[in-house]
């Protein structure tokens, strides 16, 4: 029986397809979906207030007896801990993933920090849903998973008694890792902060600073960006992108 060749095409691209084996994916190839961006290209309609917009809070009413620690300037946030405050700042955002990228736009001077917090609102396993972080200071840069080390609520209720045990004290340590990086100050940066299964990488300007591998930070369900600041930071075109 004579068989066309035009039969045979797809038999040959099977045979094709068994021999080269699967195909590789990276994970820059399975970026697929924008969850959240924002140019803060906007201005408050009272300067006097706190209004981000866009989906933005902060814990101001909450931890500031409502003082403005949020401004608009420029097309970019302002974050400012008020001198009131009796903890960071916290700009939270809702925004739902397993697995991300989380790019934007930074500028610290002497003596700033901004952390990428991650929550879980409903977990609750960890004080106020903290699950992991990566916090940038100009000399270095920390990435931490939250969940099993110190944000636990055995870890932190122990702590807080002072009655922290050797093994707690272990695993804790071995819960966040420091990256030493010098940063310029007062000028902008471009950072990204990849989540990855179990595994944080933060780069800066386009370079790999570190990457941290820890269970927390595979926790399924994350919920909540928070920018947390102890003191100030600028901040400005972020983009949360699936992985």
């Amino acid at each position: 029986m004579k068989v066309s060749s035009v039969g045979m095409i797809p038999v040959l691209m099977a045979i094709q397809s068994i021999l080269a084996g699967p195909s590789v994916v990276t994970a820059d190839d399975a970026v697929s979906r924008v969850l959240l961006q924002d140019d803060f290209n906007r201005e408050e309609s009272d300067p006097a207030k706190e209004e981000i917009g866009n989906g933005w809070g902060t814990n101001s009413k909450s931890r500031a007896k409502g003082v403005k620690q949020v401004d608009m300037v420029d097309g970019a946030m302002h974050i400012t801990m008020a001198a009131v405050a009796d903890h960071g700042v916290s700009v939270h955002h809702e925004v739902a993933f397993q697995n991300a990228v989380i790019e934007l736009r930074f500028k610290l001077n002497a003596g700033d920090d901004l952390g990428i917090n991650i929550a879980d609102m409903n977990e609750k396993s960890v004080h106020a849903g903290h699950i992991c972080m990566a916090r940038i200071r100009p000399h270095d840069v920390e990435i931490a998973d939250l969940k099993t080390g110190r944000m636990k609520l055995e870890h932190r209720q122990a702590k807080l008694d002072d009655k922290l045990t050797p093994e707690m004290k272990k695993i804790i340590s071995s819960r966040s890792q420091l990256f030493k990086h010098k940063l310029s100050t007062g000028e902008w940066h471009q950072l990204s902060v990849r989540i990855l299964n179990d595994a944080m990488t933060v780069a800066i300007d386009g370079k790999t600073v570190g990457e941290f591998q820890s269970p927390g930070v595979g926790h399924a369900t994350k919920s909540r960006l928070r920018l947390a600041v102890n003191k100030s930071a600028w901040v400005d075109d972020v983009k949360i992108t699936a992985l």
